[in-house]
């Protein structure tokens, strides 16, 4: 579910898409039925520049029907506002690092609880010892980048995945609209163990 607006518009958009791909299908689906069951024969029928005009002109327009919506996704994705917090997330083999650079130097490191330390109502792989703590409705930017390998911290529900990359700060905002517990992973292929460095 949903936890920042950028979630929201990203979820309309696939809603949106998906609605276009079942319309496409149907149609398709339902020529390629009757096609089976009739025979259209026609000896004069040489070519039909009108429907090869629609078959050509209709699937563009269709396809910038998609994409517009989805340029105006990703230059939303891309815009910086004013930022209330920073917080900087460093990758590492294989936990994160964070550093809160608004304040008097707040740093920690947060490792995946095993499974055997996992108290019961706790998420296996998904746990961590240090949570990140962050404000609802502000703004809030993050700096991330990577001390060994290209690491990726992400949070489906905020609709937030930015690659870290070594000697590479990439930045990225979000917008935290109601409060709770918002899990991630680490999404990039960087070692054996890049499925147990999880966010909370």
């Amino acid at each position: 579910d949903s936890a920042s607006p950028l979630m929201e518009q990203l979820i309309f958009f696939h809603d949106h898409a998906l609605l276009i791909l079942v319309m496409i299908t149907v149609l398709v689906g339902y020529l390629m039925f009757m096609l089976f069951f009739n025979s259209y024969i026609n000896r004069f029928l040489l070519h039909g520049q009108l429907i090869e005009m629609i078959w050509t002109i209709l699937p563009a327009i269709i396809l910038l029907f998609i994409a517009l919506p989805s340029l105006r996704l990703l230059y939303l994705l891309d815009e910086i506002n004013e930022p209330s917090v920073t917080l900087k997330s460093i990758g590492h083999q294989w936990y994160w690092s964070y550093e809160y650079s608004d304040f008097n130097n707040i740093e920690f490191d947060s490792y995946m609880i095993p499974t055997n330390e996992l108290a019961t109502d706790g998420f296996r792989l998904l746990d961590v010892d240090n949570r990140v703590v962050l404000p609802m409705n502000s703004q809030i930017r993050i700096l991330v980048t990577a001390a060994d390998v290209i690491h990726s911290w992400t949070i489906p529900a905020l609709g937030v995945k930015v690659d870290g990359t070594p000697g590479r700060l990439n930045q990225t905002n979000f917008f935290i609209n109601r409060p709770g517990l918002f899990y991630g992973q680490c999404s990039e292929i960087c070692g054996a163990n890049h499925s147990f460095m999880p966010i909370v």
